[in-house]
């Protein structure tokens, strides 16, 4: 099988990018961001996860997790926050300045990008001023839901920096033209940075995987390998089918204890808890984009019962699957 399993977990999360900021800092300047969950009813509404990311298109600066090693960041260069960290992008290292929730509330209502200016008078730091910066930015969201499985996430690192010349120049450039039209209302721009963030994102992901050492654990690590991956390739193509270990371990071509331990070891979950997961996950886009019957649902993923179905779901979830799809229907 070739099936796409990054692109199944992307469609099945709902990931999609929303609001920007066109950021220009000068002399000393910092700008710092809440955690995610503090605002992501504001910028992403609808979405239970948010991940932010910067890309230099001018000067230069540093990006840091609140509390982590800063990174250099040059022009072309990407920063994520794949965990909604709080972070700091600024002129020199040590930098800081106060993060404003409330100020993405008060933006919301306004014309995309944001305009934003940044200079020596907003930043606080205990350390000693760095040299001076002139430096363009442009700064996006990325919504996708955590629920009921989203095995992507979990797998990236806090911080993703992906350097001029790695491969992802062509977004910087894109996003740089596209941010222009946006800023002069041209027709089309907001919805171009919308689609270029969703690629920008899956292109770091790709990125990242192929720099994974061979000795690397999670998803990732297992889509490409020999064994797990066409593991997860079954799951993924034929949920509803009566997987067990041995019919796994049997069709990868590995004895059913070996099977087991490598699954496990590599994804963290056992092959049968992966399974039950990606059921709930496969259940919860069909209750989304189709107008299926829960019973029906339930069939297609696997459940024998429409009451097994609603209490797993329910369990994962929070909610029933009659409410969830109530819910869903007016994000």
């Amino acid at each position: 099988m070739n099936q796409d399993l990054l692109s199944d977990v992307l469609r099945s999360v709902r990931l999609r990018g929303a609001l920007y900021f066109h950021v220009s800092g000068t002399r000393d300047w910092a700008a710092e961001a809440p955690p995610s969950r503090e605002i992501a009813a504001a910028v992403m509404p609808g979405s239970e996860h948010v991940i932010e990311f910067h890309a230099v298109i001018s000067g230069a600066g540093w990006g840091a997790a609140v509390g982590g090693e800063p990174v250099r960041l040059g022009a072309g260069d990407i920063i994520l926050f794949p965990h909604g960290d709080a972070h700091v992008i600024s002129s020199a290292p040590g930098l800081r300045a106060p993060a404003d929730p409330e100020g993405y509330l008060a933006r919301q209502a306004k014309r995309l990008p944001f305009i934003l200016h940044l200079d020596a008078r907003e930043v606080r730091s205990g350390k000693a001023p760095g040299a001076a910066s002139d430096t363009t930015l442009v700064c996006g969201f990325l919504g996708c839901d955590l629920r009921p499985f989203n095995p992507l996430i979990a797998s990236l690192p806090r911080l993703l920096h992906l350097p001029a010349g790695s491969g992802q120049d062509w977004a910087v450039q894109c996003m740089r033209q596209a941010a222009l039209e946006a800023s002069s209302l041209r027709p089309g721009g907001g919805a171009m940075l919308e689609r270029l963030s969703e690629m920008l994102f899956i292109d770091a992901v790709r990125q990242y995987l192929n720099t994974l050492p061979e000795e690397s654990n999670g998803w990732l690590a297992g889509l490409r390998d020999r064994f797990v991956g066409r593991a997860l390739t079954l799951l993924h193509a034929a949920p509803a089918q009566p997987w067990t270990v041995a019919e796994l371990g049997r069709r990868v071509g590995l004895s059913r204890s070996a099977f087991h331990e490598r699954f496990a070891g590599m994804i963290g979950q056992t092959p049968m808890q992966y399974l039950a997961r990606w059921r709930l996950q496969a259940g919860a886009a069909l209750l989304r984009d189709t107008a299926a019957t829960i019973a029906a649902v339930a069939q297609e993923v696997g459940y024998e019962s429409e009451a097994s179905f609603s209490r797993a779901f329910k369990r994962f979830v929070g909610t029933p699957p009659a409410r969830w799809r109530r819910e869903q229907a007016q994000n």
